[in-house]
């Protein structure tokens, strides 16, 4: 069981929730183990943004960003909605700003197709 703290954006992203779905999110992180770190897959999986790894678990509705600090620390760096373009762009390392990159590259066009389906009425 690691111990987890939370940045600022993580733990503003929480404060939106409430009680057991925070407790949720806290214990899904916390009751990671070393093995599932070791072997990414499934609901974890990790990437390299410049020299920092980090790792994704995918938790309900919610992408949770982490790397480990030590063999029994995680610092959550972020806590994103999924399926949002911040997540989205987040996934995909570029910044926020660059809007025009983002829309060049393929999988935006694939996201916002998606989204226009799912809200379509059948």
């Amino acid at each position: 069981m690691y111990q987890v703290t939370f940045s600022d954006q993580s733990l503003a992203e929480l404060e939106k929730l409430d009680t057991l779905k925070q407790l949720e999110l806290a214990d899904m992180i916390s009751g990671l183990s070393p093995e599932a770190l070791k072997n990414p897959q499934g609901k974890v999986g990790v990437f390299q943004r410049g020299t920092k790894k980090l790792y994704r678990l995918r938790a309900g509705d919610f992408r949770i960003y982490f790397t480990v600090r030590a063999a029994d620390q995680i610092t959550c760096e972020v806590i994103l909605p999924q399926h949002t373009l911040t997540d989205f762009v987040y996934r995909t390392k570029l910044p926020l700003a660059e809007d025009q990159i983002v829309e060049q590259h393929s999988t935006f066009w694939e996201y916002i197709d998606g989204l226009i389906n799912r809200n379509k009425k059948p």
